[in-house]
């Protein structure tokens, strides 16, 4: 069944997933919250509406952006689980409320399709330049790589366009609407790759006996490991030695720390699944995120 049937599947009344177990409404609340990618999706919303503040937005706009943010990684997040729910009920996910039956599957896709609705007024709320930029890079891809992408050779692609059009929303939704400069860009895009290797890692065996046959699961653990080092150092170098000018201390104190977890992430020394080599990527992203920060208005 390809992922395209069962997206209609889940869209079909309720009647036609007579076992699913009933859950009252803050069970099935909470559930739906464990479903959307949580770590993620909060991650990415903080990065962006601190990106914003410190571009010159103020108050208002940050939070404008951040809304859209939010929405779009919810509508995400819970369109992959949505798609993902016979594969993680094959494997055994019971981590995953789709999989252990505190939800329906029309539950999660009817939220991911509100969601993405939602998404495309908020984004507006910045401008039709900066909403046309994160609708189809960021929204458009991450649902791009549930529905195809993911089981193909380009399963990093939507990861990396995705990524590097958040600095591109950020700074068209800014007082002066300006393209991002070139470093901001490509160590989003690099931060975005890294991400996907470091996702993949714990479920590739899983995603292997399911069907799954993305980049990462062809290349192996072994070479996640490693290519999850290389991106994400790569990423530091870029916006420790991209940006004009010359690089201060706590600059330098910075990218060490993350060069730190970085290799962290990838040692050889965590359990297959685990999710810590993930948490390290995102320690890394706050790490280059913050040297973006410190950039301030020189990201445009």
């Amino acid at each position: 069944m390809s992922p395209h049937d069962r997206w209609r599947d889940y869209l079909a009344p309720v009647s036609l997933y007579p076992t699913a177990v009933p859950v009252r409404a803050t069970h099935r609340l909470s559930a739906l919250l464990r479903s959307c990618h949580p770590e993620p999706t909060i991650a990415v919303t903080v990065f962006v509406t601190a990106l914003s503040a410190a571009s010159g937005q103020g108050a208002g706009g940050a939070v404008a952006a951040g809304s859209a943010v939010l929405a779009g990684q919810l509508s995400i997040g819970w369109c992959n689980d949505a798609v993902d729910a016979v594969r993680d009920t094959a494997s055994g996910r019971r981590d995953k409320p789709l999989a252990g039956g505190a939800l329906k599957p029309r539950t999660v896709a009817v939220a991911a399709v509100l969601a993405l609705l939602l998404c495309v007024p908020l984004s507006l709320l910045s401008g039709v330049a900066a909403a046309a930029v994160h609708v189809t890079g960021v929204v458009a891809g991450g649902w791009a790589y549930n529905l195809v992408l993911k089981s193909t050779l380009l399963s990093p692609v939507p990861y990396a366009v995705g990524f590097a059009s958040l600095p591109a929303f950020v700074t068209l939704g800014g007082p002066t609407p300006a393209w991002p400069a070139w470093w901001a860009v490509v160590t989003s895009a690099l931060l975005g790759v890294g991400a996907h290797w470091v996702n993949a890692l714990p479920d590739i065996a899983d995603d292997l006996a399911t069907g799954v046959r993305g980049l990462p699961q062809r290349l192996g653990p072994v070479a996640c490991r490693r290519l999850t080092l290389v991106t994400l150092l790569a990423a530091v170098a870029v916006v420790t030695l991209g940006p004009p000018g010359e690089a201060r201390l706590p600059v330098w104190l910075c990218a060490t720390a993350a060069g730190c977890a970085a290799a962290a992430g990838a040692a050889p020394w965590w359990p297959t699944p685990s999710r810590w080599p993930f948490r390290a990527a995102i320690a890394v992203a706050a790490l280059a995120v913050a040297q973006l920060l410190s950039r301030g208005s020189a990201i445009a």
